[in-house]
């Protein structure tokens, strides 16, 4: 998979992403409307986790970090512009 589509539905995910009051520590939550393939690869990394029937999935820490990561990486911190 190329890295830069991985990146860039890592960052998709996180930027759509909301917090689940309901659950441990605020976890961060996001729709699954990506390509299977790039979802595969990114649970791979544990940088996110969810179940094959489940609609949404849900980011690890370690998939927070680099999402943040990469948004200064793409330039996309807030108020940076």
């Amino acid at each position: 998979m190329d890295k830069q589509i991985k990146e860039l539905t890592l960052l998709l995910l996180y930027l759509t992403s909301w917090e689940e009051d309901e659950f441990p520590d605020g976890m961060r939550r996001s729709w699954k409307g990506y390509p299977f393939d790039a979802l595969d690869a990114l649970s791979e990394e544990d940088w996110l986790r969810g179940s094959k029937r489940s609609k949404s999935v849900y980011l690890t820490d370690t998939g927070i970090k680099e999402a943040e990561a990469l948004m200064k990486k793409y330039n996309l911190i807030p108020g940076s512009h």
